[in-house]
């Protein structure tokens, strides 16, 4: 039987060695806001004097190769997602890109000659083709056409919103211009020449809109017509 006072191993209190535990810990931890533990201060809130932090406020450190961390076909989702968007990209530059709008003079269709005291009057009827190769209608704003005989203007004309020419096609058009001769008055009524050809130029200036923006077509055409008869013919220009 043992003495008064001395208690074996096996009867020591649980309780009691688990609070000699946390004594020698807190004594071995240092204070909460210190750094060597000489300095007084309060004891460190989270693990609150003893030196363990619970259970419940433990947080997981996961490694980055980690497969739980990593989504499954990540690098499908991203390669689908690229491919469309440059799909669309390009389907947009496709269908938007601004293409040529031109014009196309084909033929002089008829020349009326009229003859004045003091000059020669002339309704010129010429055929264009005008082609639109956007995906867009076109807007003709302002037509323009010159007509020049040795550096002299004979005629001109402006037309303003004139036509649309739709998307990808092709569209005649007949333009009849007056002009009016006094220089050529003697040439064109002169019976001594037989053949009173006179070459003529046409400067045409053409303002479209598409796509919000403007832009502007300027081609020169030269023809050559009968100034002396109504006796042109349809007959092919060249520009």
């Amino acid at each position: 039987m043992a003495p008064p006072g001395h208690s074996s191993g096996r009867g020591v209190d649980p309780e009691i060695t688990k609070k000699m535990e946390n004594s020698k810990n807190v004594k071995q931890v240092p204070q909460y806001g210190s750094i060597n533990g000489s300095s007084s201060s309060d004891s460190c809130p989270t693990c609150k004097g003893t030196g363990r932090i619970p259970r419940d406020q433990l947080l997981a450190v996961i490694p980055c190769n980690d497969v739980r961390l990593q989504p499954r076909r990540t690098k499908l989702y991203v390669c689908i997602s690229m491919g469309l968007s440059i799909l669309l990209c390009c389907l947009i530059l496709f269908f938007f890109f601004p293409r040529s709008v031109t014009l196309t003079p084909v033929s002089v269709l008829s020349v009326m000659v009229y003859f004045t005291p003091d000059s020669v009057e002339m309704e010129v009827t010429n055929l264009f083709n005008m082609t639109n190769e956007n995906f867009v209608p076109v807007q003709i704003a302002e037509f323009s056409m010159q007509g020049v005989v040795n550096e002299i203007v004979v005629g001109h004309t402006k037309i303003a919103n004139m036509t649309a020419i739709e998307s990808r096609s092709r569209k005649p058009v007949s333009l009849t211009q007056a002009k009016s001769a006094s220089d050529t008055h003697n040439y064109c009524k002169s019976t001594t020449i037989k053949i009173h050809t006179l070459f003529l130029k046409l400067q045409i200036t053409m303002n479209i809109a598409y796509l919000s923006h403007t832009e502007q077509l300027s081609q020169d055409v030269f023809e050559y017509i009968d100034c002396g008869n109504n006796s042109t013919i349809p007959h092919p220009v060249r520009s």
